[in-house]
């Protein structure tokens, strides 16, 4: 586990960086060391975020006594669990995550990008739509909006770049498409991914507990519902 550096996020903060791409192996890197810091969390640890390559530990500087840095206390912490390995072997991996299906409407005024993506793709619209529900997909990460998963394992056929000028509105519940990644948007906003259809699953609650659907770990299943797009 030697791939790895930290340095501060601000004044409250460290971030873990594991590499710079977007990478499963990486990832899942990631999510094996927050597992880890998890079982055997610190009591001045507030938060950790977990993302591509890089996993954040907030620090709750009341913790520490009058005259020690919490930073520098945190990260002696840190590099020491690295020295041990965190207890972890190279084989051992994050257990498998929660499955969550997500029923998804593709094409239409759901998804007006459907048509574009198979153009790019060279492929009829019903192959994009059994492509895009053969994965079983990961939550890298959550960002962008509250709850807005970043989802790993996409058939790399169905990349594509995003629109050169996003939108002012993309729908709740949209799914779209972004390079080689896919993602919902939890709420009405702005965006420039390319949609190819539509949830009504809701991703984000503030009055629910929690208040996102979806965690860093999980894994996801989208379903095409029965009324789809004409080939």
């Amino acid at each position: 586990m030697n791939d790895w550096n930290v340095e501060p996020l601000g004044e409250d903060a460290l971030l873990v960086r594991f590499g710079d791409r977007i990478d499963i192996a990486v990832n899942r890197q990631v999510h094996r060391v927050a597992a880890a810091i998890e079982a055997r969390r610190p009591t001045w640890l507030l938060d950790l975020v977990p993302a591509y390559a890089t996993l954040a530990l907030f620090v709750d500087r009341a913790a520490f006594p009058a005259g020690v840095d919490p930073l520098r206390e945190a990260e002696r912490w840190l590099r020491q669990g690295f020295g041990e390995g965190f207890g972890l072997n190279d084989a051992d991996d994050v257990a498998p995550g929660r499955l969550v299906e997500i029923p998804v409407r593709y094409g239409g005024d759901d998804g007006p990008d459907l048509e574009a993506v198979a153009l790019h793709a060279g492929l009829s619209i019903r192959e994009v739509v059994a492509r895009h529900v053969a994965a079983e997909y990961r939550v890298a990460m959550l960002g962008f909006a509250a709850g807005f998963p970043y989802l790993l394992g996409m058939d790399r056929t169905l990349s594509m770049p995003r629109l050169e000028t996003p939108r002012v509105r993309v729908a709740a519940g949209s799914v779209g498409i972004g390079g080689a990644q896919t993602g919902i948007y939890p709420r009405q906003g702005p965006g420039g991914w390319r949609i190819i259809g539509r949830t009504a699953v809701g991703l984000f609650d503030p009055v629910r507990t929690p208040p996102t659907l979806l965690a860093p770990g999980d894994r996801v299943r989208l379903i095409a519902t029965d009324d789809m797009p004409a080939p």
